[in-house]
């Protein structure tokens, strides 16, 4: 049974500055290369070894996913279901203004087909991002690790299908940078740990 380690990118400017950045590309900061390879350095030292690596297509995320497969002198595989909830117009605004003007979080909570102007719906980043969790698992057969490489509001959005059988959900699982998660399919959805940061 494959374990599914999900890590977040390690921090970027929007992060720090608490805005949205979904399909927006953008590189770490000095903070988050340090987070990056402190996670690197983790990771090598942990059992089990890693059998492989996805990320996300998006600069943080092959950044951080690089530190990593450098050190273990690995591959990375990109995969474009991993990307992040975009929410096209309303992109790179603080999260704040999204709350109190746009009532994004609680209308997506509630309406699952609500996509901001040019952006995506919950339900299809739900959909997109548990299908290519579960073809990356369905991928690697037996006692192996697998570590993917993501983002924040996706994943939440991938844990709160998965595991409550209900994307709304996602607000209830806020992933740090470098946070790790340990994801189990079978034989039901679980996680071993959740947004684990003692590492760094």
């Amino acid at each position: 049974m494959a374990k599914l380690l999900l890590l977040r990118h390690g921090q970027i400017l929007a992060n720090r500055e608490g805005r949205w950045h979904g399909s927006t590309d953008s590189p770490l900061t000095l903070k988050g290369r340090r987070q990056a390879k402190r996670t690197a350095r983790y990771i090598a030292g942990a059992a089990p070894r890693l059998d492989a690596i996805y990320t996300s297509p998006l600069q943080r995320c092959r950044d951080t996913a690089q530190a990593i497969a450098r050190l273990l002198k690995m591959q990375c595989i990109v995969e474009e279901g991993l990307r992040e909830y975009a929410i096209g117009d309303w992109e790179n605004m603080p999260f704040k203004q999204l709350a109190e003007e746009h009532h994004f979080f609680e209308t997506t909570r509630n309406d699952h087909d609500f996509a901001p102007p040019g952006g995506e719906s919950l339900k299809g980043v739900a959909a997109r991002i548990v299908s290519a969790i579960r073809e990356i698992h369905e991928r690697h057969e037996g006692e192996k690790q697998i570590l993917l490489v993501g983002h924040g509001a996706a994943m939440a959005v991938a844990l709160g299908a998965l595991l409550d059988e209900n994307p709304g959900e996602w607000t209830n699982y806020p992933l740090a940078n470098c946070s790790l998660t340990e994801l189990m399919l079978s034989p039901a959805p679980y996680v071993n740990f959740l947004n684990s940061t003692y590492h760094l």
